[in-house]
């Protein structure tokens, strides 16, 4: 029976910090005060912990009766952690003695065996004692041992165990002054304080005779016996005693219990007295909830013995016992004038399968074996031990008193049943609930197992990291990808400990987290090596295919696109599809800005065509950049710029402002420059620039056509037939800075009203140019020159890739040829 918990509780324990120290120390105990309950007696206190580890007992004191059952709680706590390790508990047990300084196992201890049981969770444990003996009575403690350096704990003080038996005391008194009789007090008597509202039961000559109080006075007879017992705990009750004096009629049996195997045999016996001569004796059993009695006399059946090897002592002798069998028995006999009662409790039998087990329980000095059963009635059997099926040992004890070697198996008999074999376990071996390949998504179970006895525990382990304990099975409901790797299993029991083979799980799935990265970072700038990688997370390994924009580059294996010299061109939006059986992706897009130094410029100015004098003129520079070029403007033989930006403007237009400008357009990267020439000429500018249209070219052409037909218009209408090598002389081909031509071509314009010159010439493999002299109008003068016509000179010049046959170079090296126009007008005079 279990004690009642209560208010008051006993709270114990030692931590031993440190690495070194192997041995648990005592903690003191508070003050105390008794609480009863029913059948026990229990006394409270409490007792602090250290440094949150300890251990609280439920009663500090326990009182029970022989053959009783008691339970003995306790709770236990400690760190969940412990300089960044988790604490995990190792073993738990219950112990009253030590041996070389170490605490014994109740298990393990044969006194116990077969009667103790351990009940044990998380954070509490209860020790069961069954069948109590008076023997039992000590002080039991609990031990915990945990992962920790150090950290073993012991609930000291712990809980004093009482177990007693009921008494019957009796106080004479006077005799009686007529009979042979006497007086006296009868009182039920334990050690164990009881409630004072205990209710008893009193028998006599083994008939209830419905007295409740724990004591009470009559008059008493010399044939009679007394005998108590508590309200509940029938079968726990007082022997039988003579109140006048010896002898009396009593009976006492043997056992109040035995438990046997189906198929032995069983003994039950008593022993008797009467003051008169017995006529019959029997033994006999009730059948619970039924009413119905059965009857054994002296006759013997073919299972049932009853046997007197002496007088005042019977037994009752059962063979081929079944499970049927399981009864309480009685012996009853008769004389001529009295009768035994059949109310006292007799010798309860219970009769189960043979369950003779070896059990392993580990100690500080190793594994420790007990040979069990569940109907083991110790000092009346004798246990053989077995090693790899030889007898090594007979004994009554019911512990192997041998060393236990790992690799062996042990057994043990009694009464001739044999238990099964204990050894470590075998090498574990990893099923698997799938064949071919694992999708991620999919259900995946693993199964541990190994032949072991006892039954092993098994730990999972993904590449050494503990992953599940005390399971067989590792399941995963829905794997990922990041489930794959080496699984391992181990198998462990109290004998050993046995690791599987790896088994690889590699699980299948699409390409995802699909990115586009560059190398080297940074700005990328023009002929530079730069290398794209597309990286995908995929099994198997994806294939890749580039684009640009819409365009696909690349297709294979290769997660690589390579520019050895990345050009202005490559500039772009680019991305990477990654595929493989099972699906595919497709990364985000990354733009590749290449940087490079400003291309040759381009130079326009607006408005175009002929501009009158004082009117504004736009340069526009323009170059291809990146980044984005910054433009300054500069004129020839300045050294400071004349503007900055891609547009340089001119308010109102004048002479001076004629001249060569260039622009240079620059960027981080470097630079290039670009020339427009303007020159001046009469009454408005004419612009030339490089890279001059056909059309444009063209045009000046016919124009000077026109004036070359217009000029021998007038030759054939002024002059003789003798005067043309004169004429030709003045139309004779000549560099532009031939001054004697324009010498002469003065002097004919001031003989003629109105005569045209026009030279034309083309230069050699040098650049385009065109050049635009102008020369503003002058008011008339009163000298010869005067009444010349204005002169408008035109040099123009053409590329050409090779020389004119008969056309002749400057001898200075300038490829520069001109075409002269000269236009005579006429002048109004003013005075």
């Amino acid at each position: 029976m279990s004690s009642d918990s209560g208010k008051n509780q006993a709270v114990g324990c030692f931590y031993d910090g440190g690495a070194e120290r192997e041995t648990d120390r005592q903690l003191p105990v508070c003050p105390s005060r008794e609480r009863p309950v029913k059948l026990l007696s229990v006394v409270g206190a409490v007792v602090q912990g250290q440094n949150d580890w300890g251990v609280t007992y439920t009663s500090t004191q326990i009182c029970a009766l022989k053959g009783s059952t008691v339970d003995i709680n306790c709770t236990y706590r400690y760190p969940s952690r412990i300089n960044d390790h988790d604490t995990t508990v190792e073993r738990t047990f219950w112990f009253t003695k030590l041996q070389d300084n170490e605490p014994v196992d109740l298990r393990t201890d044969s006194k116990y065996a077969g009667r103790v049981q351990y009940h044990c969770n998380k954070n509490d444990c209860t020790l069961r004692i069954t069948d109590l003996r008076e023997s039992d009575s000590a002080e039991y403690k609990f031990r915990f041992i945990t992962n920790q350096p150090g950290g073993r704990v012991i609930g000291s003080p712990g809980v004093t165990l009482t177990v007693t038996d009921f008494q019957v005391k009796v106080s004479r008194g006077s005799a009686c002054p007529i009979q042979t009789c006497t007086w006296a007090k009868l009182q039920c008597h334990t050690s164990c304080h009881l409630p004072d509202h205990a209710s008893y039961i009193w028998y006599k000559n083994g008939e209830n005779i419905w007295r409740q109080t724990s004591s009470f006075s009559d008059y008493f007879y010399p044939a009679d016996s007394y005998s108590c017992a508590l309200k509940g705990y029938e079968h726990h009750s007082a022997p039988s005693v003579c109140v006048y004096g010896q002898p009396c009629n009593r009976v006492i049996y043997t056992d109040q219990s035995i438990c046997a195997f189906r198929g032995s045999s069983v003994d039950i016996s008593c022993t008797y007295n009467s003051l008169g001569s017995i006529t019959s004796e029997l033994w006999f059993s009730h059948e619970g909830g039924g009413g119905l009695w059965w009857w054994y006399t002296s006759h013997p059946t073919d299972r049932i013995q009853i046997l007197e090897t002496e007088r005042g002592h019977s037994t009752l002798r059962i063979t081929n016992l079944r499970e049927s069998d399981s009864a309480q028995y009685h012996f009853k006999f008769q004389t001529r004038n009295f009768e035994w009662g059949s109310s006292l409790p007799g010798t309860t039998l219970t009769v189960t399968d043979p369950d003779v087990q070896v059990q392993v329980f580990l100690s500080s000095t190793g594994p420790k074996l007990i040979c069990l059963s569940s109907c083991l009635l110790p000092g009346r059997s004798s246990c053989i031990w077995y090693k790899n099926e030889e007898k090594i040992q007979e004994d009554t004890s019911f512990s192997y008193r041998g060393s236990v070697d790992p690799a062996a198996r042990y057994s043990c008999a009694l009464k001739g049943y044999r238990s099964l074999p204990v050894y470590a376990p075998k090498v574990p071996l990893v099923l698997k609930s799938f064949s071919g390949n694992i999708m991620e998504g999919s259900s995946v179970n693993l199964t541990c197992s190994s032949d072991a006895n006892p039954a092993a525990k098994f730990t999972w382990y993904k590449m050494n990291q503990t992953l599940l304990r005390n399971e067989p099975q590792l399941i995963f409901n829905n794997i990922q990808s990041s489930n794959s790797g080496e699984y391992y299993c181990t198998a462990e029991n109290e004998l050993g400990k046995r690791t599987s083979e790896y088994i690889f799980i590699d699980v299948r799935y699409a390409p995802k987290l699909s990115s586009v990265s560059v190398s080297p970072s940074g700005e990328i700038v023009e002929g530079s090596s730069v290398t794209l990688n597309c990286s995908s997370d995929a099994n198997p390994a994806a294939n890749y295919t580039w684009y640009k924009e819409n365009q696909t580059l690349l297709h294979g294996p290769e997660n690589i696109y390579h520019f050895t010299s990345i050009s202005s061109e490559d500039s772009g939006i680019y991305h990477c599809k990654s595929e493989n059986q099972y699906g595919q992706i497709n990364s985000s897009s990354l733009s590749l800005d290449v940087q490079y130094a400003p291309k040759l410029p381009s130079v326009s100015v607006s408005p175009s065509g002929e501009i009158v004098e004082g009117s504004s003129v736009n340069l526009t520079c323009s170059s291809d950049a990146n980044p984005p070029a910054n433009y300054t403007w500069y004129k020839e033989n300045k050294d400071s710029p004349k503007a900055s930006g891609q547009i340089f403007p001119i308010i109102h237009f004048r002479p001076e402002h004629s001249g060569n400008y260039y622009c240079e357009a620059q960027n981080r990267r470097g630079r290039h420059n670009s020339t427009l020439y303007l020159t001046l000429v009469g009454g408005a500018y004419k612009l030339a620039a490089t890279g001059t249209i056909t059309t444009l070219l063209l045009a000046i052409i016919l124009l000077a056509v026109f004036l070359w037909i217009r000029r021998n218009r007038s030759f054939t209408q002024q002059f003789e037939p003798g005067g043309s090598t004169n004429n030709r002389a003045q139309l004779g081909m000549g560099p532009v800075n031939d001054c004697r031509s324009i010498a002469t071509q003065s002097e004919m314009a001031g003989q003629q009203d109105d005569l045209n010159y026009a030279r034309i010439s083309f230069s050699q493999d040098q650049p385009d140019a065109l050049y635009s002299n102008i020369r503003p109008t002058q008011h008339p003068r009163q000298t010869e020159e005067e009444e010349q016509d204005d002169v408008e000179y035109s040099d123009i010049k053409f590329d050409s890739a090779s020389s004119a046959p008969g056309t002749r170079q400057q001898e200075a090296g300038d490829e520069l040829f001109a075409l002269y126009s000269t236009v005579n007008k006429k002048h109004v005079n003013t005075t």
